[in-house]
């Protein structure tokens, strides 16, 4: 995998807090979204960069691993779990063995270890898994309405997907062996791919249901009325009853959001009618409004 300074990228320093990643990633996830940058290969890729600069030092051992091997810090535990044996072997065999782990070069060990060279230490042939990689696609919240294929680029592969309906915010799916490639034709890791869902509508999804919030004037609400709603499902007429109070809830069966993995099983459309008062009366309709007032 091709070494990417993950501060630089996020431009931050190395002393940077956890908070302050955030607001980074953040910032340039937004800055360089395939759906704000539609095709421009430059910002796509840098949008990558920033998802996999914001994987590792948003975790704080992954973190932690990168700040000590640099650009090794995916074989940090190979290197560790090595080093050890060694130190092991030249105790049981009373010091026969010489080589100073604790003062060699770390990359210049898996230059050796992985085939780049040798010098005098044994090249290890082990098959190693490779490491697995963690990304974070964002899609909009219609882009999960149904189930339809995606392709989006990560370490420089193309890879595709079909991304579920009804996949949740912050759900993980994995993808076995597409995942960092091995050591000494050892297998590939996987790839694990966190949903980020940005929701673009003004629904609210809770679960499965949808919740929307739709404004009536004052009149539909006290002599009821049609009304045309746009939902997820397309255009929706609904009848409005008479003496409809501010507040008042309504659902509709099946016109809420789909079950995961299915397009045809769905969740309920809940709807808040909230009645709007008139302004800007003119004289003639406040005094029809007051000899209402008497009346009632």
């Amino acid at each position: 995998m091709e070494f990417i300074d993950y501060y630089k990228i996020l431009g931050l320093a190395k002393t940077a807090s956890t908070d302050e990643i955030k607001k980074a990633y953040r910032k340039l996830a937004r800055q360089y979204h395939p759906d704000v940058n539609p095709n421009n290969a430059d910002a796509n890729k840098k949008f990558q960069q920033i998802n996999e600069a914001n994987e590792v030092l948003s975790d704080t051992e992954k973190r932690t691993k990168y700040d000590k091997y640099g650009k090794d810090w995916e074989h940090g535990e190979a290197y560790d779990q090595q080093r050890r044996a060694q130190q092991q072997q030249s105790q049981n065999y009373g010091g026969g063995f010489s080589g100073d782990f604790e003062g060699s070069d770390f990359s210049d060990f898996f230059s050796s270890m992985f085939g780049g060279g040798g010098g005098s230490r044994q090249r290890s042939k082990t098959k190693m898994r490779g490491q697995d990689v963690n990304a974070t696609l964002q899609v909009n919240l219609r882009d999960v309405f149904k189930t339809h294929p995606q392709t989006f680029t990560i370490n420089g592969k193309n890879v595709r997907i079909t991304i579920p309906a009804g996949i949740a915010n912050g759900q993980v799916i994995k993808l076995n062996g597409y995942g960092n490639p091995g050591a000494n034709s050892g297998p590939a890791g996987d790839l694990f791919i966190t949903f980020d869902i940005v929701n673009n509508t003004e629904f609210k999804r809770v679960g499965n249901d949808l919740q929307y919030n739709q404004e009536i004037d004052l009149y539909t609400a006290v002599l009821g009325g049609d009304i045309t709603l746009d939902t997820l499902h397309g255009k929706l007429k609904l009848k409005v009853k008479p003496e409809t109070q501010n507040g008042t809830k309504t659902r509709i069966k099946g016109k809420g959001f789909p079950f995961y993995k299915s397009d045809t099983q769905f969740g309920d459309l809940y709807i808040t009618y909230s009645v709007k008062l008139p302004v800007n009366l003119s004289e003639k309709q406040k005094e029809l409004f007051t000899q209402l007032s008497t009346i009632a």
